[in-house]
């Protein structure tokens, strides 16, 4: 007779999935913290953890260096948005889906937790690092091509189009990126914006999105 294999039950699973995603958020949350106090290159992956009292071996099983947990939140607020421009309705224009989208994502952003404080606060502190730091941004930008690249590709299924032969999908997606980014630093550079809502994020996307059409086909004189 076969031995009877001992079933998990799914509620211990439940809660061994929360107990991982609570210290993948401390891990992060730590990091950040670090980051902003004693800057990135002189925090240790040793000084991350221990923060958090685990080991450095734990850190490895959820992040593979400093960068991608500096990045993680960002990383986490892109897979939202192409989750959410998957899903918009298929009446909508590619502009529209984008549009709808990228408010959307910064709305759960609001919602969540962003570094320790789950504000816009946080989430401008993490562009501002980034910014700041060569290496990081250098590994933003790969990621915001590699994103670039998921964009052309779900808008081209979305509009039955070849991305290899009709340019409109990867041209939309690099210059939707171009302003997203040009919105982003708009805000955060702007010192009368700091402790404002999220609507004001929304309002400074909200302009830029509304450019975009007479930058590219309209008269500027």
């Amino acid at each position: 007779m076969a031995t009877p294999t001992s079933a998990v039950h799914p509620h211990s699973a439940g809660l061994r999935e929360r107990k991982k995603q609570k210290t993948r958020d401390a891990l992060v949350d730590a990091a950040h913290r670090l980051f902003l106090q004693q800057g990135y290159a002189k925090t240790t992956v040793d000084e991350i953890a221990a923060s958090v009292e685990v080991s450095q071996r734990t850190f490895f099983r959820y992040f593979a260096n400093k960068e991608e947990v500096a990045l993680a939140v960002l990383a986490d607020a892109e897979e939202t948005f192409l989750g959410l421009l998957r899903g918009r309705p298929a009446a909508e224009s590619p502009l529209e889906a984008l549009h709808h989208s990228i408010r959307l994502a910064w709305q759960t952003i609001g919602e969540g937790r962003v570094a320790e404080r789950g504000s816009l606060a946080g989430a401008l502190e993490l562009f501002e690092l980034i910014e700041s730091t060569p290496t990081l941004l250098a590994a933003h930008l790969r990621h915001t091509l590699q994103q670039e690249d998921e964009v052309t590709r779900i808008i081209a299924k979305r509009e039955g189009l070849d991305p290899a032969h009709d340019l409109r999908p990867r041209l939309l997606a690099a210059v939707f990126g171009a302003v997203v980014r040009l919105a982003h630093l708009s805000y955060a550079s702007d010192p009368g914006q700091r402790g404002h809502c999220m609507d004001d994020m929304l309002a400074v996307i909200d302009r830029h999105m509304r450019q975009l059409g007479p930058a590219l086909a309209g008269s500027w004189r």
